[in-house]
């Protein structure tokens, strides 16, 4: 039976607006932003805020992109900001970069983690466990952004990236047909559950799930599919996910891409393996925000940052893009083929990486 308590009512609640939540939550980031962050100059006139403007359509193209394939945001914003953004504006140290980075993936994955959980793809006991082994890693690498010069920032992105090609390349991210659901009325829209489905009182969205006595996870989502697998396979996810968070919290991506394979690697259904893998790469990329925003002065000898050297006058249009891109990456996921998707920013990784070598020996 569902559970009636206060708490899974707001959650119900919750899930069932979570569009607003979803543009509230920058709306308020850019309200906070303009009126209490520190800036360089201390009193900026409009000018300094409208001048990125357009930045808000590169990052909305290309957060779409990466949440309808699954991926971390900063693998596709890190390199735009290196390699185009200077041309129409400025050259950014690395730290700074990837900080902008991350809050904006921050924004999109968050949003698009959301459209996941109101599915009922999401299995939080294993996104939970996953988060949790990663964590110190993804710190790690975030302070370790702070001390590492330019031309080795440059060649562990091009590793990273090459890395992120192959395995997009590898990987089979279609979406198959789940299993039918044995109960015609499938799963009500407001979260409420025939009786002969699955159920979980302290599920998050309106999927039924439950676990038997063999480990065996059954999980029936919005529509009524079932899924079911193992949340077996811990030591190989948690390898993938450690060296992920490394680079998650240096270069803003890597976690993602390296913990998409491990999951389908250890026979978690694709959709869920998606949809689990955004709740990790999200509450990762706020952590190595977090750090990157607050941590220069932990690290001796680091790079002098502070908060008024962050280019808020970027990320208060690049953070509502990236949210913007994570709500409608599930209708083109649905419209279009992931497949070709895949294959063209693996590809398009392929050649950034080659470019970052480049830069790393002084070739340009």
């Amino acid at each position: 039976m569902t559970s009636s308590s206060p708490t899974g009512s707001i959650q119900k609640t919750f899930l069932k607006y979570q569009h607003v939540f979803v543009f509230l939550a920058p709306l308020a980031f850019v309200v906070g932003v303009y009126f209490f962050a520190p800036t360089s100059p201390a009193d900026p006139g409009t000018g300094y805020w409208l001048e990125y403007w357009w930045l808000f359509l590169a990052f909305l193209v290309g957060a779409t992109i990466v949440n309808t394939v699954g991926i971390s945001g900063s693998a596709l914003f890190v390199p735009f900001l290196i390699f185009v953004f200077p041309l129409f504006a400025f050259e950014m140290k690395p730290e700074q970069l990837v900080k902008i980075g991350l809050i904006s993936e921050s924004f999109g994955l968050s949003s698009s983690s959301l459209a996941f959980i109101q599915y009922g793809l999401v299995d939080r006991r294993l996104a939970l466990s996953l988060v949790g082994g990663a964590i110190p890693f993804v710190v790690a690498g975030a302070l370790l952004s702070f001390i590492i010069p330019a031309p080795v920032f440059h060649a562990l992105l091009g590793i990273a990236l090459i890395a992120a090609s192959f395995l997009l390349f590898k990987a089979d991210l279609d979406h198959e047909e789940p299993d039918a659901s044995d109960d015609e009325s499938g799963v009500s829209t407001d979260g409420g559950t025939d009786d002969r489905l699955p159920d979980d009182d302290d599920k998050l969205g309106p999927a039924g799930v439950e676990k038997d006595d063999a480990g065996t996870v059954t999980r029936v989502d919005r529509d009524g599919n079932d899924y079911s697998y193992t949340q077996g396979g811990y030591l190989e996810r948690f390898a993938n996910y450690s060296v992920g968070g490394i680079f998650q919290g240096l270069a803003g991506f890597g976690i993602g891409e390296l913990g998409i394979i491990s999951m389908l690697r250890t026979n978690v259904p694709v959709r869920i393996a998606i949809g689990t893998n955004h709740i990790v790469v999200a509450t990762t990329a706020i952590l190595a925000s977090l750090v990157h925003v607050f941590g220069g002065g932990l690290v001796p000898g680091a790079h002098n940052i502070d908060l008024a050297s962050t280019h808020w006058n970027m990320v208060i249009w690049t953070a509502p893009a990236a949210a913007t891109g994570g709500q409608i990456a599930p209708y083109v996921s649905a419209a279009l083929d992931t497949e070709i998707i895949k294959k063209g920013v693996g590809g398009l990784f392929a050649i950034i990486s080659v470019a970052l070598f480049l830069m790393a020996s002084g070739a340009f």
